[in-house]
């Protein structure tokens, strides 16, 4: 998968930046979470966390891609 990835023109800081960006979305749902009424928080804070999970398997990839460089 990281020889697919690299040979496609994906770099290390390509993931390591949508990693970080990932993190700051994670933040941006969970704020919009506590603005959302009683019925909807739920599923609203679900959605933060599930995005929350992202981060460190992205970077994980570029780590391994950065070993391919």
């Amino acid at each position: 998968m990281t020889r697919r990835l690299h040979d496609s023109g994906v770099r290390a800081w390509h993931l390591q930046c949508m990693s970080l960006g990932s993190v700051g979305l994670c933040v941006v749902l969970w704020i919009r979470a506590k603005t959302v009424d009683q019925d909807e928080r739920g599923n609203a804070e679900r959605r933060a966390l599930f995005v929350g999970l992202w981060p460190p398997t992205i970077w994980l990839i570029g780590d391994s891609l950065e070993r391919l460089e």
